[in-house]
């Protein structure tokens, strides 16, 4: 028996697939449970074949239909359907598309079909932020793993990714994985075999980068790398910048050094200003492309270079792909507030202790006197973050100072500044403090455990105006349908900022949710309270830069709020990206910048970085990362301010009488990494790619398989029967509603465990993807519509009438003649060039009159036919059993068909695979001989019936 045949085992019927193994025999079931496959070995088989005939392989054929039960027109089309959403495998060239649970948009195609045309793939894809570049990853990794290509792959990311990647992989490819890393690695090890490692034994992995890059975790895993291995934020492993970078970077160089691997980058800021760190990127993916001088390449190298490198904006995905909006637009807006009396007494007594200590610290030893600079900054970025920042960075305990005469400085710049690769410490940075204190005479700590007192002080009362000035924004957001995130800056700073939002806005929102996210919550603290949040209430997050990375917030929040001002303007992107992005289906987000008017320290983040960052964006329609030495220059004008009294304050505006030569060269650098940026993107957008060629392959592919719209009416239907209707959502356009409670006594237990286990009274739903805010998404591979579709599809192939639902009907209809529809599955193996099988499968209708064959437009179209007449039980069964008789002699025409389906077919999987530049000579589709015979309906002339 050949792959594709139908054999009998265990007193089931199976379909053979293709082993890789001539020695073990995989199954599948012929009723098309994917997740049901089992492997038997060939010799072990045939000897349990001699006592025990049921563990005998024997060839069989699929069951034909009986007459009886006999169903109407819409259980034909429903077993039709039910068929097309079975099938994992389909015909069509792009196989991935049968297992995924997402509904990818065309452009988001464009690196899997580059990937097809490369052998390795090799690719950077630099698409915007918020594009879907995970989605694009997966769907090629998906594409191979379907292919055969690879067997097993591994995702490396920063460790606060590793969750997410997981459940990317999971909910929406199908692919189950484990994530690796330190705080799993022991129970992996105990679920595997003592004979393999965790990295040859798990065939999906998640791995942080972090973890595996060290010395003693790297080695385990190089003996033995995936077939595939996707480095997620790859502008983390370059070979210039920090030795955790270098580390990176060396890892990934010796996965890279095998020429066969496939190797996927994925980077929004791919070029971070030093050409050197980019190189180093690019040859990653070929060792040459390391050399190239990217701004003065030839044209022949740059057209190589392209056939790896991907990089998009929004405007050009909207414009030259989609045609349309599909993004949501970024309203930008800023807010202001005067400190109020006391707020600027504290602020002024802060700001006059930091210079002096700053000033009188310059005649001070290196190392001390740096101390004392850093110091000063964090005491200033808390007192501007909230009185309760400030309070919990002044408690200085004394008893724990230290003298630091003998100890080397250590870097706390991350208290201040905002690192680009790794989470920000939103503890106050207490411990600074007391180091920095460890160097104050006794009436500078004087002056500190003063202020502490003050910060005390405005906790008590209605003095903070930030506070205030906050509450009406977010009230005002919430009036206008947003759901806004607050970004604050420390922990004490977030959950003070939380507690006056529940309490101010109590009254107004009796049902508000706010919800407190920071560093002090684990991953899965944080990610669990988040599923918490209602979607249907009104609803706030106040959070911390712990989740500015690596928790997609678009489906809950539509708003945010910049409490305190990020002094990195790349953590601003990172912010606002939370909810711009892919999977936002509100139309507006709204960016607030909110900071203080009379504050020249916020003065100095906006003018010297925020507007310019915030002005390129809008110039050139994506984000371009601050160069590298904005620290240094932010550092240089905070230095001036301190140093100086070059500033002027003014209770409505605050301006400047300096600009130091710093800014001056800060800006014309990133002017000139924006005008790179542009010309790079503009060279590696892919637009020799078209959009029909793209929605070819789709469209081939949905023809086999059902598109959203096939699903959507596949449920309601098959629902409807079934007793459980779903309910449409008044707001909302394809939404629906399916109730969890109340069910019908007789819904199937296949059908009532597929629906999730909830304490709510209904199930949202959606078929549109992405989807609205609080609905799942019910794409052709989620559990219930596959559970769905099972059922219908067993039920009638085991001879059981489900509500109409049968393998044989028979109705009288508005037509002239009349006409035999033969629903059939037909199986394919697909010969590739060099030997290498590929099964497939799909479903045909095919219509004949009394002399001719109707095409397949035309017999799809009876599939909708409505009953016209009333037609009598016995010449139903009669119609039915002389079309089934009528079968094997249709036969060698209905070969005829198939082989010409096949060639088209084959020259379907032969055009993609000319435009992977990959051979075709071999490459054919054979249909498996018979086609099983799913179902009959037969329909029959009204006018000769009298009308019903």
């Amino acid at each position: 028996m050949n792959p594709g045949s139908i054999a009998k085992v265990r007193d089931r019927f199976w379909v053979l697939l293709p082993s890789d193994d001539p020695e073990v025999i995989l199954l599948r079931p012929l009723t098309g449970a994917t997740d049901e496959t089992v492997a038997l070995h060939r010799r072990l088989s045939e000897l349990l074949g001699y006592s025990l005939p049921t563990e005998r392989l024997q060839p069989a054929t699929f069951p034909p239909p009986e007459p009886e039960p006999l169903g109407d027109a819409g259980g034909a089309r429903l077993l039709w359907q039910a068929a097309r959403l079975t099938l994992r495998e389909g015909a069509s060239p792009l196989r991935a598309l049968g297992r995924i649970s997402i509904r990818p948009r065309t452009y988001q195609f464009v690196p899997l079909l580059m990937a097809l045309r490369q052998d390795p793939v090799r690719l950077l894809i630099a698409d915007d932020v918020g594009v879907g570049k995970t989605i694009e990853a997966l769907l090629i990794a998906r594409e191979l793993w379907e292919r055969g290509e690879i067997r097993r792959l591994a995702v490396l990311c920063p460790p606060y990714l590793c969750d997410q990647w997981q459940q990317e992989l999971q909910d929406k490819f199908n692919l189950e994985a484990v994530v690796i890393r330190s705080g799993t690695v022991r129970q992996l090890e105990r679920h595997k075999p003592a004979t393999a490692t965790i990295y040859e034994h798990y065939p999906v992995q998640v791995i942080s980068i972090d973890f595996i890059k060290t010395e003693r975790n790297r080695h385990a895993f190089l003996q033995n790398p995936p077939d595939l291995v996707i480095v997620d934020e790859a502008h983390g492993a370059t070979q210039t910048g920090s030795s955790s970078h270098q580390q990176r970077h060396d890892f990934v160089s010796r996965l890279a050094a095998n020429p066969t691997r496939h190797l996927i980058l994925l980077t929004a800021t791919p070029h971070s200003g030093i050409e050197s760190a980019f190189q180093s990127l690019l040859g990653l993916l070929k060792p040459e492309f390391g050399q190239w001088d990217i701004n003065n390449i030839p044209d022949g190298k740059l057209t190589e270079l392209a056939r790896h490198f991907v990089q998009r904006t929004r405007r050009d995905i909207e414009r030259d792909w989609e045609g349309a909006i599909c993004f949501p637009r970024r309203i930008p807006e800023d807010r202001t507030y005067a400190l109020s009396p006391a707020y600027r007494d504290l602020f002024n007594r802060a700001y006059d202790f930091c210079a002096e200590i700053i000033r009188t610290g310059q005649n001070l030893e290196e190392r001390r006197r740096r101390v004392r600079y850093w110091g000063a900054l964090s005491l200033l970025r808390c007192v501007m973050s909230s009185p309760a920042a400030a309070l919990a960075a002044l408690e200085v305990r004394h008893e724990r100072l230290v003298d630091l005469e003998d100890n080397a400085e250590v870097d706390f710049r991350g208290f201040v500044f905002e690192d680009d690769q790794d989470r920000t410490e939103d503890e106050q940075p207490t411990s600074l403090l007391e180091q920095a204190d460890s160097a104050l005479e006794e009436g500078e700590r004087r002056r500190l455990r003063s202020l502490g007192r003050a910060a005390a002080q405005l906790l008590q009362g209605d003095a903070d105006a930030k506070r205030i000035g906050l509450v009406e924004t977010v009230d005002e957001l919430l009036r206008e349908g947003h759901h806004p995130i607050v970004w604050c800056r420390f922990v004490a700073t977030a959950e003070y900022v939380a507690d006056a939002l529940q309490q101010a806005l109590a009254a107004a929102y009796p049902d508000l949710d706010v919800a407190c996210i920071t560093g002090r919550q684990a991953d899965e603290e944080r990610r669990a309270r988040i599923a918490q949040i209602p979607v249907e209430r009104p609803h706030v997050l106040v959070a911390t830069d712990c989740l500015s990375e690596g928790i997609n917030l678009q489906e809950k929040f539509t708003a945010v709020v910049h409490y305190d001002l990020p002094w990195n303007p790349n953590r601003l992107e990172q912010r606002e990206g939370r909810v711009d992005r892919f999977g936002q289906t509100a139309e507006t987000v709204k960016v607030v910048r909110y900071y203080g008017r009379d504050n020249p320290v916020d003065g100095v983040v906006i003018d010297v970085l925020l507007d310019k960052a915030r002005e390129i964006h809008q110039t050139l329609g994506t984000y371009v990362p601050v160069p590298e030495d904005s620290e240094s220059v932010t550092e240089a004008v905070l230095n001036a301010l301190f140093l100086r009294s070059g500033y002027r304050q003014d209770a409505q505006q605050l301006t400047f009488d300096f600009i130091p030569a710093e800014v001056n060269v800060l800006h014309a650098s990133w002017q000139r990494d924006a005008e790179r940026e542009r010309v790079t993107r503009t060279r590696f957008a892919q637009r020799a790619l078209k959009p029909k060629e793209v929605q070819r392959e789709l469209e081939a592919a949905d023809a086999v398989l059902g598109d959203p719209n096939a699903v959507r009416d596949f449920v309601l239907e098959a629902t409807n029967r079934l007793g459980l209707p779903l309910l449409a959502d008044r707001k909302q356009a394809d939404v629906w509603h399916i109730p969890l409670t109340g069910l019908p006594p007789n819904l199937p237990d296949a059908v009532r465990f597929a629906l999730p286990e909830s304490k709510a009274d209904r199930w949202t739903v959606s078929f549109t993807s992405p989807t609205p805010a609080g609905a799942a998404y019910l794409g052709r591979n989620h559990p219930f519509v596959a559970a769905l579709a099972r059922f219908i599809f067993e039920a009638a192939l085991n001879g059981r009438e489900v509500s109409g639902v049968t393998r044989c009907g028979a109705l009288a209809a508005d037509l002239p003649q009349p006409a035999t529809l033969y629903l059939l599955r037909v199986r394919y193996l697909v010969h590739q060039p060099g030997g290498q099988e590929l099964f497939a499968e799909e479903v045909r209708v095919l219509g004949r009159t009394a002399d001719s064959w109707l095409d397949e437009a035309a017999a799809l179209d009876l599939l909708n036919a409505q009953p016209a007449a009333n037609l009598p039980a016995d010449e139903k069964r009669r119609a039915v059993a002389q079309a089934l008789q009528s079968w094997d002699g249709l036969q060698p025409e209905v070969e005829v068909r198939l082989q010409n389906r096949a060639a088209e077919l084959a020259e379907a999987h032969k055009r993609v695979r000319r435009a992977m530049k990959a051979g075709v000579r071999g490459l054919r589709v054979e249909p498996k001989r018979p086609a099983d015979l799913l179902g009959v309906l037969v329909l029959l002339p009204a006018d000769e019936r009298g009308r019903a």
